[in-house]
């Protein structure tokens, strides 16, 4: 399946490392306001460190228009709190050890040039309190990180700010 911009999000409950290891719902987390996953392919690797870092810098600007971000990963829990503490990341990192996050969203990455199948392609959704998703990139080179800018606005979009 893959889910598009319009469309109701797909909802899961997972594990998430937050420094502890928790459970994370969508669906009661909407409440709070839209959620921004950001889907990467492996804690520890540079690219992704990259991302997820890039993802750390646009915090606060997520946080000033309102959006929740999650980094989404198949990484254990335990591995994604190591990550986390590794790289000072403040926002929580999923697990999505069985890969069902991943490809009900149509992220899945298989490399048919190594043996890596089924990790995270780079990709950034918005969904708003409504569970509506109402932004979604998703690259298919996985050397290039997503425009932050681009999703911060979209959050922005959706809570009806000015983000300049």
């Amino acid at each position: 399946m893959i889910v598009n911009t319009g469309e109701d999000a797909l909802y899961f409950t997972a594990p998430i490392a937050t420094g502890d290891i928790e459970s994370v719902t969508l669906s009661e987390e909407l409440d709070s306001g839209p959620i921004a996953p950001v889907f990467f392919s492996g804690a520890f690797t540079s690219i992704c460190t990259d991302e997820m870092c890039g993802s750390q810098d646009q915090l606060a600007s997520f946080e000033d228009v309102g959006a929740t971000l999650y980094g989404i990963s198949r990484d254990t829990p335990f591995a994604l709190n190591e990550f986390r503490s590794q790289n000072d990341l403040e926002f929580g990192l999923v697990s999505d050890l069985n890969q069902e996050i991943l490809d009900d969203h149509g992220v899945s990455n298989d490399f048919t040039d190594t043996e890596v199948n089924g990790v995270a392609k780079r990709s950034v959704f918005i969904v708003d309190g409504d569970g509506r998703i109402t932004y979604k990139w998703s690259g298919d080179n996985p050397g290039v990180e997503p425009d932050y800018d681009a999703a911060v606005r979209a959050g922005a979009a959706v809570e009806n700010r000015i983000v300049f």
